[in-house]
């Protein structure tokens, strides 16, 4: 998906979706909470994701955002022992 189709996806202006999403890419700028709660809905991904600035924690989070239940029972009952 280009960053004119995301930004336009989101909510965005169409005149101005390339530029905003490429200043929000580069760290130009940085999104309003509520502009990137409506980016990670389009990319189906949850918003802790986009924040996250370490790359193994944020695939962490992905995998767990995409882990069925029971799964995410489990890691969350091996983390609470883990402390």
């Amino acid at each position: 998906m280009s960053q004119r189709a995301l930004g336009i996806a989101a909510g965005l202006d169409p005149s101005v979706a390339s530029t905003r999403m490429n200043r929000y890419e580069v760290g130009v700028h940085a999104p309003a909470y509520s502009i990137s709660c409506r980016l990670a809905e389009v990319l189906e991904v949850p918003v802790a994701y986009l924040y996250c600035d370490d790359d193994e924690l944020a695939e962490f989070i992905l995998s767990f955002h995409r882990a069925g239940t029971k799964v995410r029972r489990e890691v969350k009952k091996l983390l609470g022992s883990a402390g």
